[in-house]
């Protein structure tokens, strides 16, 4: 479980001993995800996605994008055919709950991982590195890292951005609300958040032990 302000996601990790029909016989893995929030994680009661008996637009594209976050860690040859599925559930949501998700799966990833290393399914860690994500927003020509609802419903543009460990960028979303921001305004926001990033990666790390 993953905290950050007053948001929480649960993030839990599932291995299945072989991959989707459409992946069989390649020799790799696959990492996928799922997202959803509780109804009442939210300041009014929200339907879940199931009700509908469709998983909402909003809900696909962060499982997508957790999806390709923690693809992007993972040396998919060396988990060999098997399938991990993370499932992110937001507890309580006060914005940055897609980063928070990425964040806190990669942790549950690991651990799923080193489970399959203890069974000696595997003989080392399938992973390239480390990833986490958080939030960046242009308000008033100001920057914000890790905007919780007020500051994301209100800023100029918003910024969700993934990287590794060591700095390099595995996806950056931005979009202006209304005007369009400088150009000059995105090596900003990235630089804003790799510092953000340090004391997540060192969170993971003290979380994995």
């Amino acid at each position: 479980m993953i905290e950050m302000g007053n948001t929480t996601v649960l993030c839990a990790a599932s291995v299945e001993e072989q991959v989707p029909r459409w992946m069989q016989g390649r020799g790799s893995g696959w990492v996928t995800a799922e997202y959803d929030m509780l109804p009442r994680a939210t300041s009014s009661r929200r339907s879940r996605d199931r009700d509908s008996g469709r998983t909402a637009s909003r809900s696909q594209e962060i499982q997508r994008l957790i999806g390709r976050s923690l693809r992007a860690a993972t040396d998919l040859k060396a988990l060999g055919e098997r399938a991990v599925y993370l499932d992110c559930d937001v507890l309580q949501a006060d914005g940055g709950t897609r980063t928070a998700a990425i964040t806190g799966a990669f942790v549950a990833l690991q651990l799923a991982l080193e489970s399959l290393v203890s069974a000696q399914k595997l003989d080392s860690i399938p992973l390239v590195c480390s990833i986490a994500a958080i939030s960046v927003g242009l308000s008033n020509d100001n920057l914000l890292l890790d905007l919780d609802y007020s500051e994301d419903s209100t800023a100029d543009a918003d910024f969700n951005i993934v990287m590794t460990d060591a700095g390099s960028v595995v996806e950056f979303q931005g979009t202006a609300e209304g005007n369009p921001f400088p150009r000059q305004r995105v090596g900003e926001v990235l630089s804003l958040a790799a510092r953000g990033l340090e004391p997540l990666f060192a969170a993971q790390r003290a979380a994995l032990g």
